[in-house]
């Protein structure tokens, strides 16, 4: 069954030369639906056909042969062809697509094709903070975006376990921390020690020159060195572990630099025969990679640095998935390095380095400014969910009695929902502040809003005393907030291809916050128990049913549960 956009893509391209792809990026709804349901702007085919818009408009028009279905009437308005629909025949389209789909209402179906998303990638020298909180959003909701357009998607994880960082938490541990064993969450335990590293270094810069020592001694696999990190990797991965339930991710694979970085110096050391990198007189080896400057990949001591592993990294994702596409959700710091990733993987002659992505993200601060682990003033994701369920809690309190265990687990829906929403909204490459007592709120622009929307569709049917059906008449939807609230929902499966197609959760975030609106103003002018006739009754609840499964889907989307009550 077609869509709206699917219908007059069809039409135009018998008249216009552009693809579909390009049609669908032009068509646009025009913000007056007096000037149609939806609208071609002629001013990029003027660059073309060497003539002006209004021309154009007017010509595409003389050519169109209007057939009988969705498209009433078809309109050239200055620059613009404005195409109007039959409504009824509009609302019977759309409604009987989502009753038979239902949750996978605009899904496609499944292609031979892989994308592989690497998400979070931490560091195991401290716990999860918030920007890794938005790391996981982003990476969570793309992938099940991806899945949306018939993808296969693997999600990997990569524990960066070695290393420089990694060793600053070892040597504080094993200066100051008298082999003691974990009294609180073990991650955070080990981030003690790397906060505690910072702080002493300042009055003794001799610190740096040993951790050099350690690293190079766990290199050469050092017994003692080796167990101190298997006993510290363990300690942070098992706190990662219980974040990552508790914030509803997990991986189909996951890499550990420990095991990749040998790889990768191998490579390194192959591309140095070739005569692809070079080694300067104090024994470094580098990349010249032109405007991007030269790149150090092995040190002269021996040692590797984070490049070296990724790039053996990028080889073996390609080995096991033959992926379509290789996303890295990494912020926007790390800009320069995939690129020089990249530049490398095509200096090494790997074809499938066009196929990787950096999708980059932009810093999150707080009201007091931007986060800094180093200084402990780092806002932990553990600490930041716990004020979130908190807040929650409070007015969950407020509006229902319910036992403990119910409490508990609504409040910590409501507070994830909060908390992936707001991280969510937001377009990825722009930095934001997040405001935890604004995120929460049971109203406007907040997950918590969306729950509730939610919420209030199912009690609609609930009371309804009937089950929905289509075996209605769809004339009687012509209120204009039914048919406002229809041509939304008939515009989901376009969204999902375009949000799915540029890795962009926060075009998701929009579109269910305004099709939430309209439901709100169809609730407040349509009544559905009390319509005025039993046949409008069923009318308006296949309606409600509709936005039902659709916001649903939205949430699912976006990572965020839905609720019983609010």
């Amino acid at each position: 069954m077609k869509t709206i956009k699917e219908e007059v893509i069809d039409l135009l391209t018998k008249t216009v030369k552009l693809s579909r792809e390009d049609l669908a990026e032009l068509l646009e709804t025009p913000s007056d639906s007096k000037l149609g349901d939806l609208a071609l702007p002629c001013f990029h085919l003027s660059k073309t056909l060497k003539k002006d818009p209004k021309t154009i408009a007017s010509e595409i028009r003389e050519k169109i042969k209007l057939p009988k279905g969705l498209i009433r009437e078809v309109k050239a308005t200055g620059p613009y062809l404005n195409f109007f629909f039959e409504e009824a025949k509009l609302a019977e389209s759309t409604l009987k697509r989502i009753w038979k789909e239902r949750e996978g209402y605009g899904y496609k179906r499944r292609l031979n094709k892989t994308v592989v998303v690497e998400f979070p990638a931490p560091n195991t020298n401290k716990p999860l903070h918030l920007g890794h909180l938005r790391n996981m959003s982003l990476g969570e909701s793309v992938s099940r975006l991806l899945e949306t357009q018939g993808y296969r998607v693997v999600r990997v994880n990569l524990n960066n376990d070695r290393g420089v960082h990694i060793c600053k938490s070892m040597l504080a541990y094993k200066k100051w921390g008298d082999n003691k064993e974990p009294d609180k969450k073990s991650d955070h335990f080990v981030g003690d020690f790397y906060v505690m590293f910072s702080q002493k270094a300042k009055e003794h810069p001799e610190l740096e020159r040993e951790i050099q020592e350690m690293l190079i001694a766990w290199e050469a696999k050092d017994p003692e060195t080796i167990g101190l990190w298997r006993k510290m990797n363990c300690w942070a991965l098992d706190g990662f572990n219980e974040t990552y339930k508790r914030f509803g991710v997990s991986f189909d694979k996951v890499y550990y630099e420990s095991r990749t970085y040998e790889k990768g110096k191998e490579m390194i050391l192959e591309g140095l025969k070739k005569g692809i990198f070079y080694k300067d007189e104090s024994g470094a080896i580098l990349a010249d990679l032109g405007e991007l400057g030269k790149k150090i990949l092995l040190r002269a001591d021996g040692t590797s640095v984070y490049i070296t592993q990724d790039i053996y990294l990028a080889k073996l994702k390609y080995d096991e998935y033959h992926y379509e596409k290789s996303i890295y959700v990494v912020a926007s710091e790390q800009n320069y390095h995939f690129r020089v990733l990249f530049k490398i993987l095509k200096m090494l002659g790997f074809k499938f380095a066009d196929k990787c992505y950096h999708l980059s993200y932009g810093m999150v601060y707080l009201p007091s400014g931007r986060m800094k682990s180093r200084e402990g003033s780092v806002v932990d994701a553990d600490n930041l969910m716990d004020e979130l369920d908190g807040m929650a809690e409070k007015e969950v309190r407020k509006r229902h009695k319910l036992k403990e265990t119910e409490v508990k687990n609504l409040s910590e829906k409501i507070g994830l929902a909060a908390l992936k929403y707001f991280l969510l909204r937001c377009s990825a490459n722009k930095d934001f502040v997040f405001k935890p007592e604004e995120s929460i709120s049971f109203e406007g622009d907040t997950g918590p809003y969306l729950q509730y929307s939610l919420v209030r569709a199912k009690k609609i049917q609930q009371k309804a005393g009937t089950k929905p059906t289509v075996s209605i008449d769809f004339t009687l939807l012509n209120k204009p907030e039914e048919i406002a609230l229809i041509k939304r929902l008939g515009e989901f499966p376009g969204i999902l291809e375009k949000t799915a197609g540029s890795y962009s959760p926060h075009i998701l975030t929009e579109y269910a916050f305004k099709l939430a609106t309209l439901f709100s103003q169809f609730y407040e002018g349509c009544q559905v128990i009390a319509a005025e006739s039993e046949e409008l009754k069923k009318a308006r609840l296949l309606l409600v049913n509709s936005y039902y499964h659709v916001q649903k889907s939205c949430l699912n989307l976006l990572g965020i549960e839905e609720v019983g009550i609010m």
